[in-house]
């Protein structure tokens, strides 16, 4: 079990928890920004294109989405911190195995994919515990979230800068050492975290297909949250699912590692000021503020699809990132606010999994896509789409109108009789 000890997590600023969850959490970004330029790079320079850089990503995706909703069961059933140090622990192994292929040479791409299939059912366990672990380390929810964006996009800033940097010096191997390393510290962060017990924790335990049915039902209950995640998949595979490796392969031959690094770089500080916006920025209708932030985003794609030089790129993508940001912060304290802790595992499992279910379609499809359309086609589209997108969701009542709340929902007692969440809430479903 986790230690317990006080009932009430303590306000952030404070916290040693939260510093430590807070840490680890920037570390791992920082390591995750590394990968998709220095598998980008490591890949085009042994010959291949958007398809490989594609499914090698997609890989991982794919895995991510089918093992997340049996991770947000496990972390309701067991030690929720001890599944996420061993995901990391499991990681540092993997990527300490993609450092030696990249350092000898000896890249095969099925290898590449595999070591990513790996990776994304570690993903698929430890995500979901994320969601859960953010209450019981702050007391003010939309702050850890706003902080920990900004950090990890900090992260997303440094990150792809310091793969260029390593890849042009040295190797992808290099890189793919250093998000081992990464990995280590964040397993050991959490290690150092000491947990109050967990809300609404039932005595008694029903059978896993119980649990995930009860999940199920609890997750379609919310309109909200179920628009948002069918919207959310015609996104990713028309806009984000290509995004990676349709950009890598126009920017990279075009403009070197060193320019795409630095355009995700200012993404990743886009993204920082989104989620210091959000942390004083604390509307009424959350959703609502989101999704107009999420129309900036359409900038990013259509400037490279347009072919528009460097410095352009770089402030279409900080757009994006604030758009992004903003999002992001208000979608995630939605979620933990919205939903009672003793089902939040399995309901944020289900929206991970609904989010990036069609992930590895759209990245699969980049290379297809590319070749029909041209690549930058298709990333003009993805800019035109990405309005649509902003638009669909303010479009559905529920997800516009849903009110915010200044604390994580209170547990029910389980089988007892439920109102609809929609209605608690006050969303207009």
């Amino acid at each position: 079990m986790d230690v317990t000890s006080p009932a009430v997590p303590a306000a952030f600023p404070r916290s040693r928890n939260f510093a430590l969850f807070f840490t680890g959490r920037a570390v791992a970004k920082l390591g995750d920004a590394m990968l998709p330029l220095a598998l980008s790079a490591g890949l085009i320079q042994r010959g291949h294109g958007p398809g490989a850089i594609g499914a090698a990503l997609a890989s991982l995706t794919v895995f991510l989405a089918g093992f997340v909703v049996f991770g947000g069961v496990f972390c309701d059933r067991f030690n929720t911190r001890v599944l996420m140090i061993g995901s990391d622990l499991v990681r540092v192994g993997t990527q300490a195995l993609m450092s030696v292929l990249f350092l000898t040479g000896n890249v095969v791409l099925w290898q590449v994919c595999a070591i990513g299939a790996v990776n994304g059912i570690c993903a698929g366990l430890f995500q979901p515990g994320v969601a859960s672990t953010i209450p019981r380390v702050a007391a003010d929810v939309q702050g850890a979230n706003g902080l920990i964006r900004t950090a990890e996009s900090l992260a997303m800033l440094l990150g792809p800068a310091l793969a260029g940097a390593l890849v042009g010096g040295f190797s992808p191997g290099v890189v793919f050492a250093a998000h081992a390393a990464t990995y280590a510290l964040s397993a050991l962060c959490l290690a150092l975290l000491r947990l109050p017990a967990p809300a609404g924790r039932a005595a008694e335990r029903s059978s896993y297909r119980a649990d995930l049915v009860e999940g199920w039902r609890e997750f379609r209950a919310r309109t909200w949250m179920w628009s948002v995640i069918l919207i959310w998949m015609v996104y990713v595979v028309t806009v984000s699912g290509p995004l990676v490796p349709l950009t890598a392969s126009e920017i990279i031959p075009d403009d070197g590692p060193g320019v795409y690094g630095l355009v995700n770089s200012a993404l990743g500080g886009g993204t920082a000021l989104g989620g210091l916006l959000a942390l004083r920025f604390r509307p009424v209708r959350q959703l609502r503020a989101g999704s107009l932030a999420l129309a900036a985003c359409c900038l990013f794609p259509a400037a490279v699809g347009l072919g528009l030089p460097p410095a352009a790129m770089m402030t279409a993508a900080f757009v994006w990132g604030v758009g992004g940001g903003v999002w992001s912060v208000m979608w995630a304290t939605s979620v933990q606010t919205q939903v009672p802790g003793e089902i939040l595992n399995r309901i944020h499992a289900y929206e991970v999994a609904g989010s990036l279910a069609m992930m590895p379609v759209g990245q699969a499809l980049a290379g297809p896509a590319a070749h029909l359309l041209g690549g930058r086609t298709v990333l003009v589209a993805g800019g035109v789409i990405m309005v649509g997108v902003s638009t669909a969701l303010l479009s559905v009542p529920a997800i516009r109108d849903l009110r915010a709340v200044t604390a994580p929902a209170p547990a029910s007692s389980r089988g007892g009789p439920r109102e609809s969440p929609d209605r608690v809430r006050g969303a207009d479903a």
